[in-house]
């Protein structure tokens, strides 16, 4: 039975706490993802994110370590995310702070799949463009 799984590394100029807070603060999430949100840090807490028309994505936080480690569980959203996995693991060496973002647990390669992961390149690039200058690309700003 094969899972097909989604992961990236970014580097941002920026402290761990800078990059944890932009991941773990509605106002960060907002300025990175969607400005369509209700987010709480906390373990258990099943937050939502919207994209224009779609229903929203509903994600519960399975884990959280400050500074260092949240993962999501998908509850709701495109029927291919649901019961996936999105993880964000910190590290800080030399003044950088590295993120590994793992989109886990997907069904098969599909075309959604591919589109996914190309956009969560995105994501990364938002994260980082955020850290280092004040500002991302939320999917309000992008262009599809």
């Amino acid at each position: 039975f094969f899972m097909a799984n989604i992961e990236h590394i970014q580097y941002i100029k920026a402290s761990i706490g800078k990059v944890y807070e932009a991941l773990t603060s509605e106002r960060g999430l907002s300025e990175v993802w969607t400005r369509e949100l209700a987010f709480v840090a906390q373990p258990g807490a099943v937050n939502e994110f919207r994209f224009g028309d779609e229903a929203p994505t509903k994600m519960k936080i399975t884990e959280l370590t400050e500074n260092k480690k949240m993962v999501w569980h998908c509850i709701d959203s495109d029927p291919e995310w649901i019961g996936t996995h999105v993880s964000f693991e910190l590290n800080e060496k030399g003044g950088k702070t590295s993120v590994v973002l793992r989109h886990t647990n997907w069904r098969e390669v599909t075309e959604f799949y591919r589109f996914c992961n190309y956009n969560w390149a995105i994501f990364l690039l938002s994260l980082k463009q955020y850290c280092e200058e004040g500002n991302g690309i939320p999917f309000q700003a992008r262009k599809f």
